[in-house]
């Protein structure tokens, strides 16, 4: 990641030349609207259960008829030289798989796997893909859907959680889960850099000029929620001597049980390592961006606090933050000036002088609103935080504080991002219910008239559990990822949240992976297994999103 001086980006905005031309994929709405093609191979799997409203349906409540926003952007090839082209395996959005290989798509056609019922390719792409994995059509036709399209497919896909595709990895957008293929992935912080070193290739017409999918194009972004380095956090790194590394030296857990009850009337989730240690710190240090949210001032003169909701934290736990690779916070929250306008202004040196960016407090308000442009892949990416939470806390003309989210300030700051030559930008607010993982009317406006003003995404906080998932012409919108360095073990879901690990392909979004985690020893995330224990804070976000969410 290189994040550019800032000298820079005010002789950019200065200029004000540059308008960014739309983006394609996630990012910009999808691909061509109504897209037609049909199943073909008949026989279709009925749809079977997987982690949302009651853990038993495939599509969200009342998205049975919605197709997914996000389509393919490739035009069909036209007919050309045939070329390696790499195939990715994918599967339901929601699914819980990572890795499939070629045993597993050989017992598919064959009717013999308990995972998948059928096999769905494009058609004109079928025998070319069959070929390269040394396989026939299977005896059943029910095992094997044809569909007319990349984009058909990833619709079929949306409602059914038991099949398997097949796509050109130009196809692959974040409306499925790509499958690593033989323990390689070609997305994620673990991808191949060079396409030479994916396995699985057919012999298919080229892409049209400038489609053709690059792994060296592809970068990743790591989003974490809530970190607050005072009290019980602070308890555990500086008087039970942790450490500031401590808090992302986290491997792997799981919930043995849960015991009631804590003094807010909570069960307790029981929970035990179960090994690879580092985990999250490798996830964290391997993304090419990695960002959060900083619930606390970290003022020269801090206090540490054994109890209550005002917050000021040591500046030398900021290390930990930096040693793993964190490279932007938002520092617009309603905690962040606790230790008055002074301690905004050091907390910002403070993360400065670890290397570490931010945005959304200043000095006045046109610093609060100034955004942070870090550089990943040769993309740039503008970072816009605001607050809509602690109104006193907010800046004016001349008065030290946070940025306020109101439509009107988005429209004109994304337009500035754009004008500073950004190819993404990302909203990164504070709002919404603390402890309530559903987002209220006005705030589901708010984020549609940020992505209406341009906004690429929207990555949320504030509410301390993982909550809703909303996909919004196209691009998504995370209400709240939940805490992720925090005390709160008074329950379940404030103990548990989500980080995000995104794909990118240039500046278009083409992946979309959350891992849920569990916070131990008040400070120290440990990610949980989708399919075990991390299915209650899964089924909390996709409860949340019921009706938001096509995938």
């Amino acid at each position: 990641m290189k994040r550019l001086p800032a000298l820079a980006v005010l002789a950019l905005l200065a200029l004000a030349v540059v308008v960014i031309a739309p983006l394609s994929g996630l990012l910009r709405g999808g691909g061509p609207a109504g897209s037609s093609g049909q199943s073909r191979a008949i026989g279709l799997a009925s749809p079977s259960g997987t982690i949302g409203s009651g853990g038993a349906t495939d599509a969200p409540p009342g998205a049975a008829s919605i197709a997914p926003t996000t389509e393919p952007t490739t035009a069909p090839p036209t007919p050309g030289p045939l070329v390696d082209v790499p195939i990715v395996p994918v599967t339901q959005f929601r699914t819980t798989r990572t890795a499939t290989d070629r045993d597993e798509v050989t017992a598919v056609l064959a009717g013999r796997s308990g995972r998948f019922d059928a096999v769905e390719l494009v058609e004109v792409e079928a025998d070319a893909i069959l070929a390269a994995l040394g396989v026939d059509r299977p005896a059943d036709p029910d095992r094997l859907v044809l569909v007319a399209d990349a984009a058909t497919l990833t619709r079929d896909l949306a409602g059914h959680r038991k099949r398997l595709g097949l796509l050109r990895a130009e196809a692959v957008t974040p409306a499925v889960r790509a499958l690593a293929w033989d323990e390689a992935a070609l997305f994620g912080v673990d991808r191949v850099r060079k396409i030479e070193d994916w396995a699985l290739t057919a012999r298919l017409p080229q892409a049209a000029a400038g489609q053709a999918f690059d792994a060296a194009a592809t970068w990743t972004l790591f989003a974490g929620g809530d970190i607050m380095l005072d009290r019980g956090v602070a308890e555990t790194l500086k008087i039970k001597g942790k450490g500031a590394d401590f808090p992302f030296d986290g491997g792997r857990a799981e919930i043995t049980g849960r015991t009631c009850c804590s003094s807010f009337g909570w069960k307790i989730p029981a929970t035990r390592r179960t090994g690879g240690a580092g985990a999250v710190r490798t996830l964290i240090e391997r993304a090419d961006i990695a960002i959060a949210n900083f619930e606390n001032p970290a003022p020269n003169a801090f206090r540490y606090h054994t109890k209550g909701t005002v917050f000021s934290a040591d500046p030398k736990l900021i290390k930990g933050l930096a040693n793993v690779g964190i490279d932007w916070v938002g520092i617009a929250n309603n905690h962040i000036r606790d230790a008055g306008g002074l301690g905004i202004l050091q907390t910002i040196r403070n993360l400065d002088r670890y290397g570490i960016a931010s945005s959304g407090a200043g000095k006045d308000l046109a610093a609060a609103r100034q955004p942070a442009i870090l550089e990943a892949g040769g993309v740039k990416v503008a970072m816009l935080a605001y607050d809509t939470i602690a109104r006193s806390y907010t800046a004016g003309p001349d008065r030290i504080g946070s940025a306020r989210m109101t439509a009107k300030v988005v429209r004109a700051d994304v337009k500035r991002a754009r004008a500073a030559g950004a190819d993404v930008v990302i909203v990164f607010p504070h709002w919404g219910t603390e402890y309530d993982p559903t987002p209220f009317t006005a705030q589901r406006r708010l984020a549609q008239a940020a992505i209406d003003a341009g906004a690429d995404m929207i990555i949320g906080n504030h509410a301390h559990w993982a909550s809703a998932l909303e996909v919004y012409d196209g691009k998504p919108i995370w209400y709240a990822l939940g805490n992720l360095v925090f005390d709160q073990t008074w329950s379940e879901p404030t103990m548990e949240g989500i980080t995000l690990e995104l794909t990118f392909r240039g500046a278009e979004l083409v992946q979309a992976r959350m891992r849920p985690h569990i916070i131990l020893d008040k400070a120290q995330p440990n990610f949980l297994d989708p399919a075990g224990s991390g299915r209650v804070v899964m089924r909390q976000v996709f409860d949340a999103s019921g009706g938001l969410l096509p995938w």
